[in-house]
């Protein structure tokens, strides 16, 4: 999939992938609650503190790096927002 996604044709489909990865703001990981989060590509997260901090049933594996520009939370899958199907790449 990721050849696909680097191919020109897919440059957008690729920064709306990136982007769905991405809060506004810094959050770290004992600021987190459970709910529904926007991201900076406009749709929505599903956040859940149930059995560790999850995004959208991905498991947060690697928590609060602190980057130049904001924090990193390592996640152990790819999130895809709704509208990208992979199978049409």
């Amino acid at each position: 999939m990721l050849d696909k996604l680097l191919l020109p044709e897919n440059k957008d489909t690729l920064a709306k992938i990136l982007t769905y990865h991405v809060v506004p703001g810094q959050v770290l990981a004992a600021d987190v609650t459970d709910g529904d989060v926007a991201t900076v590509e406009g749709q929505t997260v599903t956040l859940s503190t149930a059995d560790g901090v999850t995004v959208n049933g991905a498991k947060v594996i690697t928590a609060d790096v602190m980057g130049s520009n904001g924090v990193i939370h390592v996640i152990d899958a790819v999130i895809l927002p709704p509208d990208v199907d992979p199978a049409a790449l």
